[in-house]
Protein backbone atom coordinates (compact mmCIF):
# COMPACT_ATOMS: atom_id res chain seq x y z
CA UNK A 1 0.00 0.00 0.00
CA UNK A 2 1.17 3.43 -0.88
CA UNK A 3 4.91 3.77 -0.92
CA UNK A 4 5.86 0.99 1.23
CA UNK A 5 7.33 -1.09 -1.54
CA UNK A 6 9.90 2.11 -2.51
CA UNK A 7 10.42 1.63 1.15
CA UNK A 8 11.31 -2.02 1.57
CA UNK A 9 13.43 -1.74 -1.36
CA UNK A 10 15.12 2.14 0.23
CA UNK A 11 16.12 -0.56 3.39
CA UNK A 12 19.94 -1.62 3.82
CA UNK A 13 20.77 -4.88 2.45
CA UNK A 14 20.63 -7.26 5.37
CA UNK A 15 17.13 -5.39 6.59
CA UNK A 16 15.75 -5.76 3.13
CA UNK A 17 16.54 -9.60 3.15
CA UNK A 18 15.23 -9.91 6.44
CA UNK A 19 11.69 -8.53 6.00
CA UNK A 20 11.10 -9.98 2.65
CA UNK A 21 12.30 -13.59 4.39
CA UNK A 22 9.37 -12.66 6.84
CA UNK A 23 6.89 -12.00 4.57
CA UNK A 24 7.82 -15.12 2.63
CA UNK A 25 6.83 -17.52 5.68
CA UNK A 26 3.59 -14.86 6.66
CA UNK A 27 2.50 -15.64 3.49
CA UNK A 28 3.22 -19.24 4.14
CA UNK A 29 0.85 -19.12 6.49
CA UNK A 30 3.86 -19.17 9.14
CA UNK A 31 4.29 -16.53 11.95
CA UNK A 32 7.47 -14.84 11.09
CA UNK A 33 10.52 -15.06 13.75
CA UNK A 34 10.50 -11.50 15.40
CA UNK A 35 7.02 -9.84 14.85
CA UNK A 36 4.60 -8.26 17.33
CA UNK A 37 0.88 -7.49 16.62
CA UNK A 38 -0.02 -4.05 16.71
CA UNK A 39 -3.59 -3.25 17.54
CA UNK A 40 -2.25 0.77 17.81
CA UNK A 41 -2.72 0.48 14.36
CA UNK A 42 -5.43 -1.65 13.89
CA UNK A 43 -7.19 -5.37 14.07
CA UNK A 44 -5.25 -7.94 12.79
CA UNK A 45 -2.10 -5.55 11.81
CA UNK A 46 1.10 -7.46 12.82
CA UNK A 47 5.09 -5.92 12.84
CA UNK A 48 7.73 -7.91 11.23
CA UNK A 49 10.98 -6.60 13.01
CA UNK A 50 14.28 -6.64 10.98
CA UNK A 51 17.98 -5.94 12.74
CA UNK A 52 21.02 -4.72 11.24
CA UNK A 53 23.26 -1.87 12.07
CA UNK A 54 19.45 -0.17 12.62
CA UNK A 55 16.15 -0.70 13.40
CA UNK A 56 13.55 -1.18 10.49
CA UNK A 57 9.96 -2.41 11.12
CA UNK A 58 7.35 -3.56 8.69
CA UNK A 59 3.56 -3.23 9.37
CA UNK A 60 1.74 -5.99 7.33
CA UNK A 61 -2.20 -7.32 7.50
CA UNK A 62 -2.31 -10.96 6.31
CA UNK A 63 -6.29 -11.42 7.64
CA UNK A 64 -7.59 -11.19 4.19
CA UNK A 65 -7.49 -14.58 1.82
CA UNK A 66 -6.52 -12.97 -1.26
CA UNK A 67 -2.99 -11.87 0.07
CA UNK A 68 -0.41 -10.22 2.82
CA UNK A 69 -0.89 -6.78 2.36
CA UNK A 70 2.33 -4.36 3.39
CA UNK A 71 1.15 -1.27 5.13
CA UNK A 72 4.27 0.70 6.22
CA UNK A 73 7.75 -0.09 5.83
CA UNK A 74 10.17 2.49 7.89
CA UNK A 75 13.54 2.84 9.64
CA UNK A 76 12.71 2.79 13.38
CA UNK A 77 14.68 5.89 14.98
CA UNK A 78 13.87 5.42 18.92
CA UNK A 79 12.33 2.60 21.40
CA UNK A 80 8.73 3.57 21.39
CA UNK A 81 7.09 3.80 17.81
CA UNK A 82 6.66 7.59 16.31
CA UNK A 83 3.03 8.47 16.57
CA UNK A 84 3.61 9.71 12.36
CA UNK A 85 4.19 5.86 11.66
CA UNK A 86 1.82 4.47 13.26
CA UNK A 87 -0.89 6.75 11.66
CA UNK A 88 0.28 6.18 8.57
CA UNK A 89 -0.20 2.40 9.29
CA UNK A 90 -4.09 3.28 10.32
CA UNK A 91 -4.46 5.60 6.93
CA UNK A 92 -3.10 2.90 4.65
CA UNK A 93 -5.17 0.35 6.55
CA UNK A 94 -8.01 2.70 5.94
CA UNK A 95 -7.27 2.74 2.57
CA UNK A 96 -7.33 -0.97 2.24
CA UNK A 97 -11.18 -1.36 3.94
CA UNK A 98 -12.33 1.19 1.29
CA UNK A 99 -10.59 -0.74 -1.80
CA UNK A 100 -11.91 -3.87 -1.05
CA UNK A 101 -15.68 -2.64 -0.76
CA UNK A 102 -15.04 -0.98 -3.94
CA UNK A 103 -13.35 -4.69 -5.55
CA UNK A 104 -15.91 -6.32 -3.65
CA UNK A 105 -13.74 -8.51 -1.63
Amino acid sequence: MGRSLDDLRDFPTTARREAGHQLRLVQLGLEPDDWRPMPSVGPGVGEIRAHDESEHRVFYVAKFAEGVYVLHAFEKKSQKTAQRDIDVGRQRLRELRQWRREEGL
